[in-house]
């Protein structure tokens, strides 16, 4: 007997992409291959609940608390054996689901340990927009050097088994970014595989201006603060990043820091020297896109991800300063607790 699969979409203002993201996945619900959709809608203010149920979705209204309490609260309001994470912003292609239920099946076949999850890759939705371009072509490279298990998995196209996520409560709400990672990172310590499989493709409405696309990258530093502090495995590295990506914010935060210095001749220098290290970071991704693409546009990624380092090297900074300083809160109020205690009735 085939497993029931739920696709759960957690949404915020999604109407303008949550049709075309329905009709790619009609035919699954027609096939049987998908017996449920849930839609939750997180604080929404446009029509986004009324789009879903135009499209006959179950809507479950969350409470404004970010993606992974929104999809907390899709999977636990279903039963089915597999939980398809698609995000509103993306349109799977017609075999995208039957990839990742081979690919699952296929792999348990072998044995070994449980497998939580198998998770697919983007295609593009904006071809157009250098931005967009960019994005996704850098994407396509990283996940084309992927192994097939692998340390982590998104969630804009992910098939988790129920059970999995029952054993680890599910996703922290607390991130509001990198609850994917935060959720694999538990997996893997009780032991669950995670599979990738990149012929599993759903087409991403990638972002498509600088401003926005840079504002989300520094939530992203943010939370990868907290994301280190939590889960000290996911600094060495996975097979999309490698322990290296931290290299260029730290060279943004240099070259921030050493501003002062610029009124002397040796300052200037010295900026400039890590500038041109920050930019030789991107030099080697953006030659093999232009290669591969044969593209010479996408030599715009040099400018682009050094301008992500720095808005990534202060959202980190700034994640890791809170986090200084709610430990420090956390430790006084223990301290406070145990002079409480200290100075207590003798019994």
């Amino acid at each position: 007997m085939s497993p029931s699969v739920t696709l759960v979409i957690p949404c915020r203002d999604g109407a303008e992409t949550l049709g075309p993201c329905f009709e790619a996945i009609l035919p699954a619900l027609r096939s049987g291959a998908l017996q449920r959709l849930v839609v939750v809608d997180d604080g929404s203010r446009d029509a986004t609940a009324a789009v879903a149920r135009r499209y006959g979705a179950e809507v479950l209204t969350g409470r404004g608390e970010g993606a992974g309490a929104a999809r907390n609260l899709g999977w636990r309001h279903v039963d089915s054996d597999l939980i398809w994470f698609v995000d509103a912003d993306c349109v799977a292609e017609p075999d995208s689901l039957p990839v990742l239920l081979d690919h699952l099946r296929t792999a348990e076949s072998t044995g070994g340990a449980p497998i939580a999850g198998v998770g697919g890759s983007y295609g593009n939705m904006r071809p157009e927009a250098l931005l967009s371009r960019l994005i996704h072509e850098e994407i396509v490279a990283r996940h084309a050097k992927m192994p097939e298990e692998v340390g982590f998995l998104a969630t804009f196209n992910v098939l988790y088994r129920r059970s999995a996520l029952m054993a680890v409560g599910g996703f922290d709400p607390r991130f509001l970014k990198g609850q994917d990672a935060e959720l694999a990172y538990r997996l893997r310590a009780l032991g669950w595989r995670l599979r990738f499989e990149r012929r599993s493709l759903v087409r991403h409405y990638h972002i498509d201006r600088l401003a926005p696309y840079l504002r989300v990258q520094r939530k992203q530093g943010y939370w990868r603060a907290f994301l280190a502090a939590q889960h000290r495995q996911g600094a060495g590295g996975d097979g999309y990043a490698s322990r290296l990506e931290a290299l260029p914010p730290a060279l943004a935060l240099a070259m921030i820091g050493a501003l002062p210095a610029c009124a002397t001749p040796v300052g200037v220098l010295v900026e400039a020297g890590l500038l041109t290290a920050l930019l030789a970071c991107h030099a080697p991704m953006a030659a093999e896109l232009v290669r591969r693409t044969d593209d010479p546009t996408l030599w715009a990624y040099v400018p682009m991800a050094s301008a992500r380092a720095f808005v990534r090297g202060v959202g980190l900074a700034h994640g890791g300063l809170d986090l200084i300083r709610e430990r420090a809160a956390s430790w006084r109020n223990s301290a406070k607790r145990g002079a409480d205690f200290d100075a207590g009735p003798a019994r």
